[in-house]
């Protein structure tokens, strides 16, 4: 007659059983790790790969130089600075819509709103956050090209500027949600002492609050960076598609990745046109991974002074 494991038996086996979950678990967390790293340099070779003829026979340094871009001319121009100028123009329009827009609402969301009011406006947030990007490129051809070209009378309002402040707006969830997170991450401690010390609430918010929540602030900028450079639909309904030099805000302007989706299902596979497109990738996918780089720098600096 066997006799029933006793308590220590069954403790010792529960051990067990939870550190080989951990070994799993550790496993997989590990696989993901480098499986993310292999997807990312496997992405970069397929570009690469891709753009070898535009590299061999166009070059990188006329392309990124280039202030002319008409492929189909012959000899066919590929200039990308007209490019890579109006991705910026927008992407700069559209951080300064998102970031203060972004950090003061997730601040009142976060600081001084009530309940009721912020399960409210976190339940807008991620409707907005859930919109197609097409039906924001719809309100702004109905809304803000005639809003702009009104305003500043323009011959037409698709401009960099229209195309910024619809990309503004879209990125406006991404950087609220991150940034609410980040404050409310910081302890309640540190508003106690502050008030303690004799603070108001708003002096408490601006001088402990954002400070200490200041790394979630920044990545949520940066990702909010990342959504406005990478989209495509709202641009090229709004931007007017002009490859062009810009040298404002108020001129029609075309961005890399709109480039790439208008022209992509027209080029021939494999041939010059179609390898210069996936140059302008390559040059996105460099700078977004460039931009990532010195966000995770400046974060990890930050995240040092805090420490010490």
């Amino acid at each position: 007659m066997s006799l029933p494991p006793s308590h220590g038996q069954r403790r010792l086996g529960r051990t067990t059983t939870r550190r080989a979950a951990e070994g799993v678990v550790r496993a997989i967390i590990y696989v993901c790790g480098w499986l993310a790293i292999i997807i990312l340099a496997a992405i970069a070779l397929f570009l690469i790969w891709n753009s070898v003829r535009a590299l061999s026979e166009a070059g990188l340094g006329s392309m990124l130089s280039g202030t002319a871009w008409y492929p189909t001319s012959s000899p066919g121009k590929f200039g990308m600075l007209p490019l890579i100028l109006g991705s910026l123009f927008v992407t700069g329009v559209a951080l300064v819509v998102a970031v203060p827009l972004g950090v003061a609402a997730a601040v009142f969301i976060s600081e001084f709103s009530g309940t009721g009011v912020k399960d409210v406006m976190k339940s807008i947030i991620e409707f907005m956050a859930a919109v197609p990007s097409v039906v924001y490129g719809l309100i702004g051809v109905a809304v803000v090209i005639p809003l702009v070209k009104d305003v500043f009378a323009l011959n037409s309002g698709m401009t960099a500027l229209a195309g910024g402040i619809v990309l503004g707006v879209m990125s406006l969830p991404t950087v609220i949600s991150i940034s609410e997170d980040a404050l409310h991450a910081v302890p309640f401690d540190l508003r106690q002492g502050s008030a303690a010390l004799g603070n108001t609430r708003w002096q408490t918010t601006y001088k402990v609050t954002i400070p200490a929540a200041s790394s979630g602030i920044f990545a949520a900028i940066m990702l909010g960076l990342g959504r406005a450079i990478g989209e495509t639909m709202a641009v090229l309904m709004l931007t007017g598609n002009a490859a062009i030099m810009p040298t404002s805000v108020l001129e029609s302007v075309r961005t890399m990745t709109g480039t790439i989706a208008a022209e992509m299902g027209e080029v021939v596979q494999g041939g010059l046109h179609y390898s210069v497109l996936f140059s302008v990738g390559l040059v996105l996918f460099v700078i977004t991974f460039a931009i990532n780089l010195a966000a995770d720098l400046v974060l990890e600096r930050q995240r040092k002074r805090w420490r010490r």
